[in-house]
């Protein structure tokens, strides 16, 4: 059956990193620095990476993607494929084994029943969860036994490794979560702060947007890991003092996302404390463009759907003549260097996946100009500002506070004020902006901006969760306690029909087609989302830390279980 091409080879041998430690906290304290402070360790009510990163170290998946992107078993004991038995021959169905064994930190055991109490957790109704796009096309969960899991799909799932695979989407502890379906998820705060886990650390202390204390399991599946007794996960700051405190001080022993210009970074490491690292996977910096009115006047409900347009980028020439204005190349110059490349597309890799368009690439001022002529948006009152039918193109441009994205904002304000567009700028601290606090105005998914810049990638190497988000229906709202990942409210019902075909096509080479069609629904062909930089990601790393493998396609501290001390 042609439809079963991705699932027949897709099973993969995995083999740990060789064990550099003697026993379990032999290597003493080690210290990470993520200048986006985590503001919860529950992935499931927060899209941040910060937090997504954070809870990796405490709660894991059935299965996650290594640092090749090769899909590798975790909680259980193999990949499930046809070939094997664990996917049936319909594709409705995939059966997971977990490994016998497993302990959750508090000494209870693993089984079945907790996989399937999260997913329903995250598919509760009443519940707003920033992972459901995972569990798109799930019928059922069923746990057959204590370490049988049995997922049904409402229809043939041809890729259908998202439920409960990467570090979005991680196994909770039934017991502890009992009390947290629905509305009342957010409101559990010691369960989202202090998860009990399979994971190599538990969470000793958390202080919101601050500092997280963490220890070795004890109840680790490996008895002689983690290498480090104790972990200080430091939050908050600003890159180029994340970057200091590995690079020049020695003070941490790993730093995330290192947003700084590339000379900056040489500089540092002439330090000769750390190096910094790169990996590309699927990252892009882009510019999101509001398709409804961003008033938080207006009532909740009207404001988180498409009751009320945009004044002004409901118009698609509008939009597109921004796009046209950003000299893409300079802002890659500016602010990545080698880690960074100009891309026109959400998706850039894997390159089975990747359009590869290249429209965006050169900055045409002249030709954005002429499409706002032409579009009746015009300079009526000779304030320098284009205005049509009394409504001015004045947009709030925001984002989160780091060099090199203000760097961004005031050349793209310059830019935009080149074609009479006024642009007024703010920056958010990261920890509040990625926080998805619902009573909060100020996250990303309430978007109460015109136009608002960030980068966010999907796990694994199949864009089909991650290019779902934008399905109608999925955007942030009052009974989703804001939660959601269609912050542009976005509607297309032709894209919606594609996604279900992607949804149900095995052909590895269809698929790619399928993705492309839908990265340009989203870019190229409506400008809803205007890509930037295609991202690698740059981490910076302690010459004294051995066992990391830079991982683009999960969560970067996927293998701290293997991580050791290097004698120097």
């Amino acid at each position: 059956m042609k439809v079963k091409t991705l699932l027949l080879g897709a099973a993969a041998s995995f083999a740990l990193a060789p064990a550099a430690m003697a026993e379990r906290g032999s290597d003493g304290h080690v210290n990470i620095i993520y200048w986006q402070a985590p503001s919860i360790m529950n992935p499931y009510l927060s899209g941040g990476t910060k937090d997504i990163e954070a809870s990796s170290l405490v709660i894991e998946p059935l299965a996650r993607y290594d640092e090749t992107g090769a899909l590798v078993p975790w909680l259980a004991e193999s990949i499930p494929t046809v070939n094997n038995g664990g996917v049936s021959e319909d594709l409705t169905t995939i059966t997971w084994k977990l490994k016998e064994g497993l302990k959750w930190s508090d000494g209870t055991a693993l089984t079945a029943n907790d996989a399937k109490f999260t997913a329903d957790y995250c598919m509760h109704p009443e519940g707003g969860c920033a992972s459901a796009s995972f569990f798109e096309g799930v019928e059922s969960v069923e746990a057959i036994d204590d370490l049988t899991l049995k997922i049904t799909f409402d229809s043939p799932k041809p890729n259908p490794y998202n439920v409960l695979v990467g570090a979005q989407s991680p196994i909770i502890q039934a017991a502890q979560f009992a009390d947290c379906l629905g509305a009342k998820a957010p409101e559990c705060t010691d369960a989202n702060f202090n998860p009990i886990g399979t994971g190599p650390f538990v969470v000793d202390e958390f202080k919101p947007n601050d500092v997280i204390s963490l220890s070795a399991n004890p109840n680790y599946r490996d008895p002689a890991k983690p290498a480090f007794a104790t972990m200080t996960f430091k939050g908050g700051g600003d890159a180029v003092s994340a970057a200091r405190a590995v690079f020049e001080t020695g003070e941490m022993d790993y730093a995330w996302n290192l947003q700084l210009a590339p000379d900056v970074i040489a500089n540092m490491e002439e330090g000769g404390m750390g190096k910094a690292i790169v990996g590309f996977g699927p990252l892009v910096e882009r510019l999101e463009m509001n398709l409804t009115d961003p008033s938080p006047d207006l009532p909740a409900d009207v404001r988180s759907t498409r009751k009320a347009p945009h004044p002004f980028l409901s118009d698609m020439d509008v939009r597109k003549a921004l796009s046209m204005a950003i000299d893409r190349e300079l802002l890659v110059e500016v602010g990545y260097g080698q880690a960074g490349k100009v891309t026109c597309d959400l998706v850039p890799a894997p390159d089975n996946y990747a359009a590869k368009n290249d429209y965006c690439v050169g900055q045409d001022i002249e030709g954005a100009n002429a499409l706002l002529d032409e579009a009746g948006w015009v300079d009526s009152d000779g304030d320098g500002i284009r205005d049509k039918d009394g409504v001015k193109l004045s947009i709030l441009y925001q984002t989160s506070t780091n060099a090199v994205r203000q760097d961004f904002q005031a050349l793209i304000k310059q830019w935009w004020g080149e074609i009479g567009v006024e642009t007024e700028l703010r920056n958010l601290d990261a920890s509040v902006f990625f926080g998805g606090d619902p009573g909060s105005p100020d996250t990303f998914q309430k978007f109460y901006a015109d136009v608002e810049m960030y980068a966010n990638t999907f796990a694994g190497t199949d864009p089909q969760q991650y290019l779902a988000a934008y399905r109608c229906g999925n955007e942030p709202k009052p009974e989703s306690q804001w939660q959601g990942e269609n912050i542009n409210r976005f509607c297309n019902e032709e894209y919606d029909a594609l996604l279900d075909e992607f949804a149900q096509t095995g052909d590895i080479e269809k698929r790619g087609e399928i993705a492309i069609e839908l990265n340009n629904m989203l870019t190229k062909d409506s400008y809803t989302i205007v890509p930037l930089v295609h991202r690698g990601r740059v981490s910076g790393q302690s010459n004294t830390l051995g066992g990391h493998a830079l991982n683009v396609w999960d969560s970067e501290l996927w293998d701290a279980a293997d991580w050791y001390r290097i004698e120097e």
